[in-house]
């Protein structure tokens, strides 16, 4: 199959869905085996079906868009050395969720995003075990659809209050100092998630309204796709202090938090956060 233009957001996005959902089958078939657990570091696991989907992952875009760095998670920083100073580069995490997978409870995605000129310009998020996908590009949409099926519009909630809200956060990286912000905001709702990726997707299709991590919160893999989806629905995804996310600077590693909104409960986040 040859790679649409990256400026044809729609063609782009059918491309990225494929790769993804064909990385989830790789995924799966891991999944429903005796697999091994290896650690990278304190509660930082890897598998076998991280290693096959990056190795996928990898060489398809590579073929199909030749030129472009691809930074993946469980790829040799050599191989995409000087990606910040290319005009767009793909962000790649071929298991978000690996302790989730880990659990098997089923919360786990694939993620493949593209950044342009540093910011987040289009993604595609995939979980196997839901045969479900999310894709958007901001200025052309955002999209969910089942495997082989009718794509359909998402966009973000109209709650206006953070005392209606509802939040995704993270299952496994909860601390005290998350704890005592999410008390101080009052939601009215407060829902444990697995995976970056998923939350995003919430809040994109308007199944919660906000998300918020503090400090230390995973990489650029793990946040380029999930950008790009719910700022395509319509919603803004920052830093815990408001600012966009810088996709093109050779730290990978993402320290200030996230705050996803709906967009509409973006400005309060920050203001309720600021400080803790």
């Amino acid at each position: 199959m040859s790679a649409p233009p990256l400026g044809e957001r729609g063609p782009l996005l059918e491309a990225l869905c494929e790769l993804v959902e064909r990385a989830g089958e790789l995924v799966l078939e891991v999944y429903g085996t005796d697999f091994a657990v290896a650690d990278k570091g304190p509660g930082d696991h890897l598998t076998e079906a991280d290693r096959r989907a990056n190795a996928f992952l990898c060489a398809a875009l590579a073929e199909r868009f030749p030129g472009v760095p691809v930074v993946a998670e469980e790829s040799a920083p050599a191989s995409y050395r000087g990606f910040a100073g290319a005009e767009a580069a793909f962000f790649v995490d071929p298991l978000d969720g690996t302790s989730e997978f880990v659990a098997r409870n089923g919360e786990f995605v694939v993620m493949v995003g593209l950044a342009e000129r540093g910011r987040a310009a289009a993604g595609a998020i995939y979980a196997p075990t839901r045969g479900l996908a999310w894709a958007g590009a901001p200025g052309f949409g955002a999209y969910e659809r089942e495997r082989g099926g009718t794509a359909r519009p998402l966009g973000v909630s109209g709650a206006l209050r953070l005392s209606e809200a509802k939040l995704v956060v993270s299952r496994s990286r909860r601390s005290e100092r998350l704890e005592g912000a999410l008390a101080a905001l009052g939601a009215a709702e407060v829902r444990p998630l697995g995976s970056s990726g998923l939350k995003a997707a919430e809040v994109a299709r308007g199944g919660a309204d906000a998300c918020v991590q503090l400090g230390r919160s995973g990489s650029l893999w793990d946040l380029c796709a999930p950008d790009a989806l719910v700022t395509a629905a319509g919603g803004r995804y920052t830093d815990a202090a408001g600012a966009p996310i810088a996709y093109d600077r050779e730290g990978l590693e993402h320290a200030s938090g996230i705050i996803v909104s709906n967009g509409r409960l973006h400005e309060a986040l920050v203001s309720a956060l600021a400080g803790r």
